[in-house]
């Protein structure tokens, strides 16, 4: 293979795994921007809960009005009234990148790859799903 076919190759490889990660911009206490210039789907983004796959809040948080997801943990507080408690900018930076909210917690950031991955544990799209579920849990 020639040499500059195969640094394009690279080139374009790498390009396509930094892209997964979306760039934001944190102003305050919150990432006011969707990551993808759209809002998310609550619907989506309450199954990316109930799978407990990569968007594994169930492991720590419970959602006690959800009959379905009332059986989660009880390591972080509860999400029943998050949407009332904070702002969809807010919720953003939170599920983004939790360590700019506080620091020591063991909550992931969840649009950071882990290490030893070129892809974030949730995508730009999967991120803006669970910020519209959670802004709709506005009663406690």
């Amino acid at each position: 293979m020639k040499p500059t076919l195969t640094l394009a190759l690279l080139i374009a490889v790498a390009g396509s795994a930094v892209a997964q990660v979306a760039s934001y911009k944190v102003v305050g206490d919150g990432i006011p921007q969707s990551l993808t210039g759209k809002p998310g789907n609550a619907a989506a983004g309450r199954a990316l809960l109930a799978s407990r796959a990569a968007a594994n809040c169930l492991q720590c948080h419970a959602v006690k009005k959800d009959r379905d997801l009332a059986a989660g943990g009880d390591k972080g507080p509860a999400l029943d009234g998050v949407g009332a408690a904070l702002t969809p900018a807010q919720l953003r930076l939170s599920v983004v990148d939790y360590s700019k909210v506080t620091g020591g917690t063991p909550m992931p950031s969840f649009h950071k790859a882990p290490a030893g991955s070129d892809r974030p544990i949730l995508t730009a799209s999967e991120i803006e799903d669970v910020v519209a579920y959670l802004s709709s849990l506005k009663s406690k």
